[in-house]
């Protein structure tokens, strides 16, 4: 392949995919899946949309050797988020210079945001600014930490200010948006509900959230969706 043509290129990736499964047919085996990764997040792409087009057997998605936690996930996301969102690829892996632990996190997340997986709580939240109330990056990492827990596939909102955080709040199951003097309006399913202070903010919120998510699994309830059309009300 090298003498062929002269440097990784999405054909040759491609050309020695096809070789190898040639070799695992011609030998009466079918069970397998196949990977074109590659460091490169374009060569990658392009390899696999390439053998897409050519072969109709599961694909395995990847970055390899993608880096650190953060430049890897980059570079995971762009790479098998595309080709995912492009309907191509049937199992992933996030490779990266970091614990497996993290690899599975942001794999997962990957899924979620491409609404190929729905479990869990999606937190939305914004970036720290002069406007918060509170602060929202300490808020958001003990609220991740402490509803990891949640399997049920909900929406909680954690906006720092009310420039920004309403709008949000009314598209989420559970929703904070700070305010002054230490208290911060809470949104229930997208409606202003009450006001919680600073101290007790992060116990009331996860304590919300667990319990919309028991409701929601006992069928008492269902997640919020903002898009869903409201049932009219009767005429008199």
């Amino acid at each position: 392949m090298l003498e062929k043509y002269g440097e990784p290129c999405p054909d040759a990736l491609v050309e020695s995919a096809l070789d190898h499964i040639k070799l695992l047919q011609d030998h009466d085996f079918h069970e397998f899946k196949v990977a074109v990764k590659a460091s490169d997040v374009f060569l990658a792409v392009a390899a696999y949309h390439a053998l897409a087009e050519t072969v109709d057997c599961p694909l395995h998605l990847g970055i390899t050797e993608a880096g650190g936690l953060i430049g890897g996930t980059v570079k995971s996301s762009i790479g098998i988020g595309s080709l995912l969102w492009a309907g191509i690829g049937d199992t992933i892996r996030v490779s990266l210079s970091a614990e497996p632990e993290q690899e599975v996190k942001v794999g997962f997340e990957m899924l979620k945001a491409l609404g190929l997986r729905t479990r869990g709580v999606r937190v939305v939240s914004c970036p720290s600014c002069s406007r918060q109330g509170f602060d929202v990056i300490r808020t958001v990492e003990t609220l991740e930490k402490r509803l990891e827990h949640i399997k049920t596939p909900m929406s909680l909102s954690v906006l720092g200010c009310v420039v920004n955080g309403p709008g949000e709040a009314r598209e989420t199951d559970i929703g904070i948006t700070g305010g002054g003097a230490g208290k911060h309006m809470v949104f229930l399913s997208g409606v202003t509900d009450h006001h919680v202070k600073s101290e007790d903010m992060l116990d009331h919120i996860v304590s919300l959230v667990e319990a919309k998510a028991a409701q929601i699994e006992a069928g008492e309830a269902v997640a919020f969706d903002p898009h869903a059309t409201q049932p009219a009300e009767a005429a008199e």
